[in-house]
């Protein structure tokens, strides 16, 4: 329900229930997936880059040499993020949430334009930023303005719909980086492609109302009437309608002590222990849902199979659109059981998946080093004495160097022309020499080294992946659509999803660092920790929401959460 109003029993807003409610009213179904093309730039976006990247460095010379530089392109679209996320709070309490969409899809086009023309990697980042502005509005915005179009019941659902769309967009991003690995201009069509969805949906959003929460707080009653109308049976409008008006009443008698601008709804927020208690869950769960480490995952997943030992980058691009299918997947799943099983639940099912995947990854990866082909001086050698690794060349104990060490050397490996197993060369890394390697059907590595166990790393990626998405990747943002006062939601919303991007930032823009300092199996190990300390942080912070109208997801938080083993929990505070 929009506010107030009775609901049917919680084992009805499962997925059946949310197909048979928008056949019957299929406005609501419009309303969810104009809105939803949000998470589909918002998707677009991040599993782009992974595969542009890989062509941006050939390109540019200083990206390829500079990993700092890699980080900062990717980074850069979370930078803009965090302030589309900050802005977009402001906005869509302000101008109201379908303009704040049109406002986000305008700067997500106009960037995707400047990406695709950019004659310099610092025009590039330039329009990363651009688009990140966009996607942090779109990414805190899309989910409210659904949340506030479907009845309670279907609420989840509906809202897991966003996470398939971000998740679809992924998925669409793997496919458009294959179909362009062999056209002239790779990266730039890429990432110029990216305009579409948000052209489609500034298209479709023109002809779209408005929230009708947001209606009725602008004193335009009659207009949110008429909205209502359209979403709910004739005998519940009334119903919904005296609901609002009490909620809101209630609201601008609030609002008259803590006054109505941000920074007083921002100090107002934490001063009032329900939306306090909101926010630690909130800002919690959008927080450990970034450090499991899942963006090192999409925007580096084609460099991570390299570093598996898949040196072609079409394969490396064909095997994250497995892990990238995989995670559509889980967002469908996640729709099916997010209404009948629990946001809370979920989530802590999918971090004891996450934290198993990563100890194992990080074991994987490990062994894979311990066991990379050694170094073979004839094989060097034979590419002419100036081919040869400096650092190979001048050290005393090269008996003991392999693949890794070369590759740790800034150089890179050409493999054994027999077996790419048994020890190979230890070059210089320029263009010429990985085409003479290329030319005797050698294999050349610059990211990993050939591994016999790799591929149980790429299965492992799409384990980790399907741990994920079902839990982790779409609840975080159901919670934070339904944990909130009306008089917060925007606010509060605009927080924790800047929590999300600041957080994402951290990550996007350590891992290479984090691989290089720790090693790939370190980085792994190090977000298997801070996973396990984000699974006790959900389980006694975080309550379940699911089926709950607003009013009582706010008297929940007012009574305080207690997990089970700390006592008996409060009405829809249903522990694991």
């Amino acid at each position: 329900m929009v506010e107030g109003g009775v609901v049917k029993a919680a084992d009805k807003t499962e997925f059946t229930e949310c197909w048979k409610v928008t056949w019957k009213t299929p406005y609501i179904m419009r309303l969810a997936f104009s809105a939803g093309i949000g998470g589909l730039l918002f998707g677009y976006d991040t599993g782009v880059i992974s595969g542009a990247l890989l062509y941006i460095k050939e390109d540019f010379e200083a990206v390829g040499r500079n990993t700092f530089l890699q980080e900062l392109i990717v980074s850069t679209c979370v930078l803009g993020a965090i302030f589309g996320a900050a802005i977009g709070g402001f906005c869509s309490d302000s101008l109201g949430r379908r303009k704040t969409i049109l406002v986000a899809d305008f700067l997500f086009f106009v960037g995707a334009i400047v990406m695709a023309v950019a004659p310099h990697p610092w025009i590039i980042i330039v329009g990363r930023f651009l688009v990140g502005l966009g996607v942090g509005m779109a990414s805190m915005t899309a989910p409210l303005y659904i949340s506030e179009a479907s009845p309670a019941r279907i609420r989840g659902a509906l809202v897991s719909m966003n996470g398939l769309m971000i998740t679809g967009g992924q998925f669409l991003a793997y496919l458009i980086n294959l179909a362009f690995t062999r056209a002239p201009g790779t990266w730039r069509w890429m990432l110029g492609v990216a305009g579409t969805p948000a052209l489609i949906q500034f298209v479709l959003m023109l002809s779209l109302p408005e929230s009708p929460r947001w209606l009725y707080r602008a004193n335009r009653v009659d207009e949110a009437r008429t909205i209502l109308a359209r979403i709910y049976h004739p005998d519940e409008v009334e119903i919904e309608i005296n609901a609002l008006k009490e909620s809101v009443q209630n609201e601008k008698e609030i609002e008259d002590s803590i006054g109505t601008t941000t920074l007083s709804k921002v100090k107002g927020a934490f001063k009032d222990p329900v939306v306090r208690r909101g926010l630690y869950a909130g800002i919690t769960v959008q927080v450990a849902q970034q450090f499991v480490g899942i963006n090192t995952v999409m925007y580096y997943s084609p460099t991570i199979v390299q570093f598996a030992g898949f040196a072609s980058k079409s394969v490396a691009l064909a095997l994250s659109l497995v892990t990238s299918g995989l995670n559509a997947l889980g967002s469908i799943i996640s729709m099916l059981f997010v209404d009948r099983y629990g946001r809370r639940k979920l989530m802590i099912i999918s971090m004891f998946g996450i934290i198993t995947c990563l100890v194992v990854l990080a074991i994987v990866f490990q062994q894979a080093s311990i066991h990379s082909p050694g170094i073979s001086q004839v094989e060097s050698a034979h590419f002419g004495a100036n081919s040869t690794c400096p650092s190979y060349f001048s050290n005393v104990n090269k008996n003991k160097w392999d693949c890794m060490s070369c590759l740790k050397a800034q150089c890179s490996f050409c493999s054994n022309a027999e077996n790419q197993y048994h020890p190979g060369a230890c070059l210089v890394s320029n263009e010429d020499l990985k085409g003479s390697c290329l030319a005797q059907k050698r294999v050349w590595f610059e990211e990993g080294c050939p591994s016999k166990i790799g591929f149980f790393a790429v299965i492992l990626l799409g384990l980790y992946i399907v741990s994920y998405s079902p839990g982790m990747g779409t609840a975080p943002w159901i919670v934070n659509s339904e944990i909130y006062p009306l008089r917060y939601r925007g606010v509060g919303g605009g927080i924790a999803a800047v929590a999300n991007w600041t957080s994402n930032l951290i990550v996007s823009l350590t891992f290479l660092t984090l691989t290089e300092t720790l090693t790939v199996a370190g980085a792994f190990l190090l977000f298997a920790g801070i996973s396990f300390l984000a699974l006790t942080a959900i389980f006694f912070l975080v309550p379940e929401t699911k089926g709950l109208q607003f009013e009582e997801v706010e008297k929940m938080l007012k009574s305080g959460f207690r997990p089970k083993l700390f006592g008996k929990n409060t009405k829809g505070a249903d522990s694991v």
